[in-house]
């Protein structure tokens, strides 16, 4: 490996530059050094300009009233706008999707006005058969957008895999083609998911002036579980219940609930609500009749039956009247 003037990286003696001297730092230090390797240019979807008239110009007063954004390099570009800018913009960002291309602008406004008092409270439960419950009985189904794109996307993926692995260059255009398909369909599933979590949070904010849910930890939720060694056969492992463990973390990944649950706080701080988080632990497993905590108590995914005092309820439904009633203790405490 050679160091000196003429080593990768270098010019004319000139210092090496930030991934190359990453890579010298870390084979002097004897770790692995991770050789740098070309970046094309599909590593990068999105260019930020982190002013307005830095490098990109969003101008929306064009003489023909057609808004264009002026980008250094390249000159003005015709915007499809789909909704007035309100506010000065501050920051501009390119961003791409498959073959389309989106500006994404972030705009200086002023403090929106709350939206008017409700007196009314809510606690929901978020779940995999129905999307949530809250605690007056309602329920939001599930879409299952993911499990219902599912047949088209496998066989898009599959068509897609059957293309031999070659140089980017030497890729045909039925290559490009698969590529887009796939693309256009992991797009669509995320629209439509970010669809269904901005019209539920937004009937939820503007009904009631304040939500309590579970303060759900997903990424812990989704992990795979660890495997179990077979004392019985060195190298040999015990079932586990991955596989079915593998189900339910995809059914939680295509419900959206982390989408979901930023898109309500992020509504609620701008209408003047107030979202409140809870500890989940025998939410459902608790009596809202007698306070009875048992696991015993819900004897199917769907039922709730005290063995106390004989109570009955759709166990979703329960769970969302216990998440109420900790997010008012949480609400009426006073401040440490």
């Amino acid at each position: 490996m050679t160091s000196g003037p003429d080593a990768p990286g270098r010019r004319n003696g000139s210092p090496p530059g930030k991934a190359f001297g990453a890579f010298f730092r870390r084979a002097k230090a004897g770790e692995t050094p991770g050789y740098p390797c070309f970046r094309g240019v599909n590593w990068f979807d999105t260019v930020d300009f982190p002013k307005d008239g830095d490098g990109c110009r969003w101008d929306s007063t064009a003489r023909d009233r057609v808004p264009r954004v002026r980008l250094q390099g390249v000159g003005h570009v015709k915007v499809n706008q789909h909704r007035p800018v309100a506010g000065r913009v501050k920051t501009v960002s390119v961003k791409r999707e498959g073959k389309r291309w989106y500006v994404v602008l972030t705009a200086e406004q002023a403090q929106p006005e709350p939206l008017p008092k409700t007196d009314s409270v809510i606690g929901i439960d978020m779940g995999i058969a129905h999307f949530l419950a809250d605690s007056s009985g309602e329920f939001v189904p599930n879409p299952r957008h993911g499990r219902r794109a599912a047949a088209k996307l496998e066989a898009a993926q599959q068509a897609l895999a059957r293309f031999p692995r070659v140089r980017r260059d030497k890729r045909t255009a039925n290559h490009r083609r698969a590529v887009n398909k796939v693309a256009a369909l992991h797009r669509k599933v995320r629209r439509q998911r970010l669809d269904h979590a901005h019209k539920t949070a937004s009937g939820l904010v503007r009904e009631h002036d304040a939500i309590a849910h579970e303060d759900l930890k997903i990424r812990s939720m989704v992990k795979a579980p660890a495997p179990k060694p077979d004392p019985d056969r060195p190298g040999g492992f015990l079932p586990n219940g991955a596989a079915a463990k593998a189900g339910l973390n995809h059914s939680i990944n295509d419900a959206g609930w982390g989408v979901f649950l930023a898109i309500l706080h992020a509504k609620a701080e701008s209408a003047g609500r107030e979202v409140i988080a809870v500890d989940p632990r025998n939410t459902s497993r608790t009596c809202p009749e007698c306070g009875h905590v048992s696991a015993e108590n819900r004897p199917t995914q769907e039922k709730f039956h005290c063995r106390s005092c004989d109570h009955t309820a759709h166990a979703d439904t329960v769970g969302a009247l216990n998440v109420l009633r900790a997010g008012l203790a949480r609400r009426q405490a006073p401040p440490a």
